[in-house]
């Protein structure tokens, strides 16, 4: 949490020598939702005075989450200011870069590979072996050991059926793709209406197709 608090107080303005009753509640009311007083790595001021009379001061805070060790500081730019009477507060947020699975592994139901899979499965409990379960390490290298051959079977019959995005819907379609892909291209609100008429036409083509085929199917209403 950031902004001007307004609060002229010693913690934050090392040339002020007094401190604020309103520092306390202002800390107070941070620290409940865990968040603690960030200190400049350049302690400078941050409201800079328009005339000789008044002093510059640090009235911009920054309040950041505590326990976060790459998380603990901020910069002041004082230079960034121009025209204005306060500057801006900058703090760098790390960002660990994450390997997201976009891909989907599955047997299809009814086919041969689900046979393989199940007849596989059934060959490995048949030969799971109970009759030296005398503490929970043995149990659990049982465990650890069924579970690898469950992995391996599975590896081995299922395949990729789908890429999972943003767009897995099941009334998604190539009309859709393409006027998305069109939209990306020109970013014209015409065709972004367009898009969103195909996406409209497409989803009542599509759910009404299911209800009919519910219908069908129960011959009722």
């Amino acid at each position: 949490m950031t902004g001007n608090f307004n609060i002229r107080d010693s913690l934050w303005n090392p040339l002020y020598p007094y401190h604020s009753t309103h520092s306390n509640f202002l800390i107070d009311i941070m620290d409940s939702f865990s968040l603690g007083l960030s200190y400049p790595t350049n302690s400078i001021p941050t409201k800079y005075s328009d005339n000789n009379q008044s002093s510059n001061l640090a009235t911009d805070l920054m309040f950041l989450k505590y326990s976060l060790e790459k998380l603990d500081n901020h910069i002041i730019y004082s230079d960034w200011r121009l025209s204005l009477d306060h500057t801006s507060l900058t703090v760098t947020i790390p960002i660990v870069e994450q390997y997201i699975h976009n891909k989907k592994y599955s047997i299809i139901k009814d086919s041969m590979k689900e046979k393989y899979f199940i007849k596989d499965l059934i060959k490995n409990i048949k030969t799971i072996d109970t009759s030296n379960l005398t503490d929970i390490n043995s149990l659990e290298n049982i465990i650890n050991s069924f579970t690898n051959a469950i992995e391996k079977t599975w590896e081995k019959n299922s395949k990729i059926v789908i890429n999972i995005s943003r767009y897995l819907k099941s009334w998604w379609n190539m009309n859709c793709s393409r006027d998305l892909e069109k939209y990306r291209l020109t970013r014209s609100l015409v065709d972004w209406k367009q898009f969103k008429k195909t996406v409209k036409s497409t989803k009542h083509s599509f759910f009404n197709q299911k209800i009919q085929e519910i219908l069908n199917k129960t011959r009722e209403p």
